[in-house]
């Protein structure tokens, strides 16, 4: 007998495009499910609100979501709505599973031969009290520093639409990662925020030395598909249509650059 809850999709939820790249790890692991992505665009960037408004928008936001798509998970792929939501989302939603995506300090801190990290992330997250417990928890015996970048998420949105990206203005970005101290040198960067994976290329050339970029979005998928397991089934929401997983864009303004980014990723407008 077939599992209701297998013809539910996965939702993907991110604040821009960055969540393609956990979407991306989530298909090769789960090659059979149904996707959907939502992209708060109406919202973006995160680190422009205040909290406790952030928190109310997306608590409310998931409300119509879940109704609309019943999915049998759901996968924060956004590091800032993760340290400051998904709490409030797992006591809103006690029967619905989340996964959130937080900053990979603990396999940072397990890989590095220097002890020299550093974490690259938005300004919201770096702020974040969160993040400095996992710090705390994880990595008391390495030398951590918190780097908070204005930009590259945006950078990160032209360069996927546009296929251009000014590599002087990423690697004034991430020149702030770079720690030399004791003859020792960062040898590990934490991308702390689901979009900077698109420039992991531009980062390596625009790096001052070579370093171990860490893209947590593999493991977020793993999370994800060992939670799936244990979904419960329940009522079916929106039929999606035959053979297409979605892209939802909160601000329903979808340009060209962006359907073209959508339909190379086999994601079709709702």
């Amino acid at each position: 007998m077939t599992d209701p809850s297998s013809t539910r999709p996965i939702l993907m939820f991110d604040s821009g495009i960055g969540g393609l790249t956990v979407l991306r790890e989530a298909r090769v692991l789960m090659p059979d499910r149904r996707f959907v992505y939502v992209a708060d665009d109406a919202a973006f960037p995160y680190g422009a609100w205040e909290e406790a408004a952030l928190r109310a928008h997306v608590l409310e936001l998931f409300g119509k979501l879940l109704d609309r798509f019943s999915p049998a998970i759901s996968v924060i792929a956004c590091n800032t709505a993760s340290t400051l939501v998904i709490d409030a989302l797992r006591e809103r939603f006690p029967g619905h599973p989340f996964v959130g995506t937080v900053p990979a300090i603990k396999p940072a801190a397990e890989r590095t031969r220097s002890g020299l990290v550093s974490v690259l992330a938005t300004p919201g997250t770096v702020k974040r009290q969160y993040t400095r417990d996992l710090i705390g928890k994880w990595a008391q015996k390495c030398h951590v520093r918190l780097v908070g970048s204005d930009r590259l998420a945006g950078l990160a949105e032209v360069y996927m639409r546009d296929g251009f990206v000014d590599e002087e203005a990423v690697r004034a970005e991430i020149a702030p990662c770079f720690v030399e101290h004791d003859e020792l040198r960062t040898d590990i960067v934490v991308l702390a925020c689901t979009h900077y994976p698109f420039l992991a290329n531009r980062m390596r050339k625009t790096a001052p030395w070579p370093v171990d970029w860490l893209d947590p979005a593999e493991a977020i998928a793993r999370r994800a598909l060992s939670l799936l397991a244990h979904a419960e089934a329940s009522h079916r929401g929106e039929t999606l249509p035959e053979g297409a997983d979605l892209a939802v864009f909160t601000s329903k303004r979808v340009d060209f650059p962006t359907r073209r980014l959508m339909q190379g990723f086999g994601l079709a407008i709702s």
